[in-house]
């Protein structure tokens, strides 16, 4: 008689659905509006922040709005979320009985497929991608910070509390420059990105295969914010939010206080309520862009809290839940569609005669529909395409 032997499986497949904790798929979910409004804008206006340079009417309250709660502070979130990810992936590996060889070779293979999702991404779609980057700083977090003790992960918190020092010094630098304000008004002006603004699809290949490798090289060293992501789940702190109200209530006062009022100078200058020179600008600009970094767990914290307010879950916490269990397919699809109504060699749709409307309507429209079509795939089990190609890709 001959006996099949099956061979043994030294990890176990993705998470199921029975085991994901709300408050993270929440989280992505929701923010993916943030995500949106800052891409879509940065796509309408073919430069950056993606604001309009010369506001009237309600399109000052756009520019305030968008400078004060989303630049530079949506994407922090995810990076967040990154590394609490990379901790969950991680102890699901180990519960099954997979060893360290093994649960590392699984990270690694999973963050090297994340690189060429990135390259793909910035390629054919749009150059502000971070899949890629997050890819890198997955592998590197995988070798070096994950299998450390409590105590190491504690630098984390030790580098965070030095950047408020940064925020402080350079808020100070930045009231310096108001009060020595003397030069002619200088209005917020968008840096030109000449992919978003190519008249041509192949040309805009060409610019965003320029532009990736340093936008890519700018966000790397967001592996501060990850690693924050990583000591947060190390406490599990969004597994069981009402256990850590405390911790999260700091966290969102603090971390929201300083990011909203490092980013409210600027938001002013740029929604025409605050005349300051081209030298101040700049040094707002500055103190919005390190402040921002603070969004992340300040908005994770927020969000927390939220989750554990909860007393049930309604029809539109469970569709956000839906499309954040579905993230990666959430994001590209954004960006498909800011080409499809936005590039100057497609529909470049122009929305009431107003930049700033068409690109914060469209996001929202667009995340609307995202939010949908997640619930819609979550009722009969579906993945999203890209995390079911990612999953096959690793497992």
């Amino acid at each position: 008689m001959t006996t099949t032997l099956t061979p043994a499986v030294d990890h176990r497949g993705p998470v199921t659905g029975r085991e994901r904790a709300l408050a993270p798929d929440l989280i992505r979910g929701a923010m993916l509006l943030l995500i949106g409004l800052a891409n879509s804008a940065n796509y309408a206006f073919a430069g950056q922040p993606g604001v309009e340079s010369a506001p009237h009417g309600f399109e000052r309250v756009l520019n305030f709005l968008k400078l004060t709660f989303v630049d530079a502070r949506a994407y922090p979130v995810f990076a967040v979320m990154f590394g609490y990810g990379l901790v969950q992936l991680a102890r699901r590996q180990r519960s099954s009985g997979a060893g360290t060889g093994a649960v590392r070779r699984i990270l690694l293979k999973r963050n090297a497929w994340l690189i060429a999702f990135g390259l793909a991404h910035a390629s054919l779609l749009y150059f502000g991608d971070f899949l890629g980057a997050y890819g890198v700083v997955g592998i590197a977090s995988t070798l070096f910070l994950l299998n450390r003790g409590d105590k190491f992960h504690r630098i984390a918190l030790g580098i965070w509390a030095l950047m408020a020092v940064e925020v402080l010094v350079v808020g100070a630098a930045a009231v310096l420059a108001v009060v020595d304000n003397s030069g002619p008004a200088h209005a917020l002006t968008n840096s030109p990105n000449p992919s978003l603004d190519a008249s041509s699809y192949l040309g805009s290949l060409v610019d965003r295969l320029h532009e990736y490798p340093l936008h890519m090289a700018s966000v790397l060293p967001f592996i501060v914010i990850v690693w924050l992501g990583i000591w947060a789940a190390r406490k599990q702190v969004l597994e069981n939010p009402a256990a850590h109200k405390t911790l999260l209530t700091r966290v969102a006062v603090c971390c929201l206080g300083l990011t909203f009022v490092g980013g409210l100078p600027l938001a002013l200058a740029g929604a025409g309520w605050l005349h300051v020179d081209e030298n101040a600008v700049d040094a707002l600009s500055l103190l919005s862009h390190v402040s921002g970094m603070f969004g992340g767990p300040g908005y994770v914290a927020l969000f927390g809290l939220l989750v554990a307010r909860l007393r049930r879950r309604s029809l539109p916490v469970r569709a956000m839940a839906a499309l954040g269990q579905r993230s990666l397919s959430g994001y590209l699809f954004q960006s498909v569609s800011w080409m499809v109504l936005l590039a100057p060699f497609t529909l470049d749709l122009d929305l009431f005669g107003s930049t700033a409307y068409t690109a914060a309507l469209v996001a929202i429209g667009v995340w609307i529909v995202s939010v949908a079509g997640a619930y819609a795939m979550s009722l009969r089990s579906y993945r999203g395409p890209a995390e079911t190609l990612l999953r096959r890709l690793v497992y």
